[in-house]
């Protein structure tokens, strides 16, 4: 059976030269996107752009000098054995400077885990899935963020286990309706804190 491959562009250039490539048009920044329906969080357009993010959950914005270019992952499959991902690339709008800092992200993500446990604590349904006996990989960053990035990043990555791990079963209509929008309140919070995380290099320092 074939190895899974590294991320392509386009299903043709692996990633790295892409980038490497991009050198020559002032390529800046990479950002993260990280949007869910109703909730387009670090999408700036356009909506083909915004609508293929939205589908997958993720995309990349490559900052250039002089435009701005969006990735958009998805499943790279060739034949039988081949399994790797592909980077659809898309136009993108403007850096979107809305977004939250990481010391902001970091208290609504404390604030929501305290609502989320409030309410979800009160519905008596099917055991769930403790986050301590989740495993430890996962929102990693690389060398070089500040010591709050790597933590509200690990933290986060963790608690969207949480969320993808929720159970309904057995539940009433009522329990449901309240877990669900707890669970979307803490989706929120923590895909937020993903963001402010990678973005916090370009934070000043004192914020950090």
């Amino acid at each position: 059976m074939e190895a899974a491959a590294g991320p392509t562009v386009a299903g043709d250039l692996p990633l790295r030269k892409y980038l490497a490539n991009l050198r020559s048009e002032g390529l800046r920044e990479l950002r993260l996107a990280l949007p869910a329906p109703g909730d387009p969080l670090g999408l700036s357009g356009p909506a083909v752009f915004n609508s293929a993010a939205v589908d997958v959950g993720q995309a990349a914005i490559v900052v250039l000098q002089d435009r701005n270019l969006g990735l958009v992952p998805e499943p790279d499959l060739r034949g039988s054995s081949y399994v790797g991902v592909r980077l659809d690339v898309h136009d993108s709008g403007p850096v979107r400077h809305d977004l939250p800092s990481l010391a902001e992200a970091e208290r609504e993500l404390s604030s929501a885990i305290r609502s989320a446990t409030e309410a979800l604590t009160s519905v008596d349904g099917p055991a769930q899935e403790r986050p301590d006996r989740l495993g430890q990989h996962g929102g990693e960053l690389a060398p070089g963020y500040p010591a709050r990035a790597h933590r509200v990043s690990t933290l986060a990555a963790r608690l969207a286990g949480v969320v993808r791990l929720a159970d309904e079963r057995g539940l009433t209509s009522g329990q449901v309706a309240t877990r669900a929008v707890a669970l979307r309140e803490l989706d929120r919070a923590v895909r937020r804190a993903l963001v402010a995380a990678h973005h916090a290099i370009f934070e000043p320092l004192r914020s950090q």
